[in-house]
């Protein structure tokens, strides 16, 4: 099989080039897969990570990347074109970014499988926060790129409520939910790698609009005067919305006890969030599920984070321990991370929790669920070629197809139609209405073993 994966990709610093990484290396090892990485255009003569098949054919804030990205896709004449998706990804100019989020329908117009994964919805994003000069504007033009995305054969959300918001608002049937993933192997946490004789805590992201530091950095020296020799690093880089922020707070924050770091390479996160004692993700709004959350997951990270709807439901889907805050108030935060830093026992208990979390949803298993789902999308378009009427689900598992893996061979396990984490009650509640919708149930039953029950 033959994929195209369209994302942001290293070392560009553009949007979910973290996650478009990710996915394509577990792609990679797959030795009946030929993947080739559609990734953005870099300035300079960075080398391309080796190992990767990577063709740059489009640019931010371009209005030709749809026509680019079409004329390599019939070059390439892939099995499936596969993007890796926020509303932003083609730019922060609106007329481009919507532009390029016409692409998925135009390859599938054009005769190919195209599948989207969506990390984010109009709906969910907080405009003002983002700093969006004109709002309602926005949002109406995102309804319209959200309709454009609806043309691909498949949407893949990652929150139910996406989910829902796809399903009745806009009678989509074509949409799916599946879990974010765990980047890598996870890594049990070690209280010596951990510093609790001096404590780290670590805020990490692209900061300046939604992302912001201000009420920890005012916060910090009670933080410190609780718990002496406490240090706070702040890894990342400025949001492309707001050039400058870091530089203005560094300037004002010069204290021994904040270490502020540039942009993080992939192949140093593992080192910075090892050496960390908490993740601490001091936000005004969200834009979807947060991979930074999953990156503290594999780490067995403690989360203290703002109570943002976002982060609620995606702690309660995930089982993700997070100790919430009041978003805004400095004060709750402070108590918050001086409690959790003073019980080493809840520490712990955090921890272990959210490396549960992390391995029940590794990225080798996210990523055969979405092939699962590719294969059988492929099967369907040979029996009902040229019709673009969403075939009915087969109610047994997925057969060995021409040129295609079987099951055993994707690590196949009973479908459950990628809806996800079966122990959460809205992800069952999702599942059920798929099988009324579709007349196709076999959901999952709870797992067993280390990790149940966390």
């Amino acid at each position: 099989m033959k994929i195209n994966l369209v994302t942001a990709f290293p070392p560009s610093h553009e949007r979910l080039n973290e996650y478009g990484y990710h996915v394509a290396r577990e792609l990679q090892r797959y030795p009946y897969l030929s993947v080739t990485v559609l990734a953005d255009e870099i300035d300079g003569r960075a080398a391309e990570l080796p190992g990767f098949e990577v063709i740059r054919c489009w640019r931010p804030n371009s209005f030709h990347n749809p026509i680019r990205l079409l004329r390599t896709v019939r070059q390439l004449k892939p099995d499936v074109v596969w993007y890796n998706l926020v509303f932003s990804s083609f730019g922060t100019n609106p007329a481009a970014a919507f532009a390029g989020l016409c692409a998925p329908a135009m390859t599938r117009a054009v005769g190919y499988s195209t599948h989207v994964t969506l990390h984010q919805l109009m709906e969910g994003v907080n405009l003002r926060d983002a700093g969006v000069r004109f709002p309602d504007l926005y949002r109406m033009f995102g309804r319209l790129a959200t309709q454009c995305l609806l043309q691909a054969n498949s949407v893949n959300v990652l929150l139910p409520k996406y989910l829902h918001i796809l399903r009745q608002q806009y009678r989509s049937r074509n949409v799916f939910l599946r879990p974010h993933g765990t980047f890598g192997q996870t890594s049990l946490p070690q209280e010596v790698s951990r510093n609790t004789v001096a404590p780290r805590l670590l805020a990490f992201g692209k900061w300046g609009t939604y992302k912001k530091l201000d009420v920890l950095l005012k916060i910090f020296p009670d933080i410190v005067r609780a718990v002496p020799g406490c240090r706070l690093i702040i890894a990342g880089e400025d949001h492309p919305a707001a050039p400058g922020y870091l530089a203005s707070l560094r300037e004002r924050y010069d204290w021994k006890s904040i270490d502020f770091r540039n942009y993080v390479a992939e192949d140093q996160i593992p080192e910075l969030l090892a050496s960390a004692s908490m993740m601490v993700m001091p936000y005004i709004s969200a834009t979807g599920s947060s991979g930074v959350a999953h990156q503290a997951c594999q780490f067995g990270l403690p989360i203290v984070c703002a109570d943002i709807p976002d982060f609620r439901e995606m702690a309660t889907e995930e089982g993700i321990a997070m100790a919430f805050y009041r978003v805004g108030d400095g004060a709750e935060l402070a108590s918050t991370i001086i409690a959790l830093l003073q019980d080493p026992g809840r520490q712990r208990q955090m921890a272990q929790q959210n490396y549960s979390a992390a391995a029940r949803n590794m990225m080798p298993e996210i990523v055969s669920r979405y092939l699962r789902h590719f294969s059988w999308d492929h099967r369907a378009r040979m029996f009902t070629a040229g019709s673009r009427v969403w075939p009915r689900r087969p109610k047994h598992s997925v057969l060995t197809i021409a040129g295609l893996p079987s099951a055993s061979e994707l690590h196949y396990v009973p479908p459950e139609d990628s809806l996800g984490s079966h122990e959460s009650p809205s992800r069952q509640k999702a599942l059920e209405g798929h099988a009324a919708d579709t007349g196709y149930s076999n959901p999952r039953k709870p797992d067993s073993g280390l990790l149940a029950g966390d």
